[in-house]
């Protein structure tokens, strides 16, 4: 049974993205500020695998979603 916890960089990793510390910190420095009307899952640097992950985490409230508003916060 997977675990219900999981970490930032398991998110990362879940959307195929290094995982490690320093990668999230260079990722969000990259990729923020996103405008706040854009929707996280319509940043344009996500893949379309990625956005529909993202999505659906937070549509469907999966476990995953509190990590997913976490980045959400990062990249305002």
């Amino acid at each position: 049974m997977e675990s219900a916890i999981h970490t930032l960089s398991d998110l990362f990793a879940q959307l195929g993205l290094d995982p490690s510390i320093n990668a999230i910190a260079e990722f969000v420095a990259e990729h923020a500020p996103i405008p706040s009307e854009v929707p996280l899952h319509q940043a344009a640097f996500w893949t379309p695998t990625q956005a529909a992950f993202l999505l659906e985490a937070v549509q469907q409230d999966a476990d995953w979603a509190e990590l997913v508003d976490q980045l959400d916060v990062m990249l305002r």
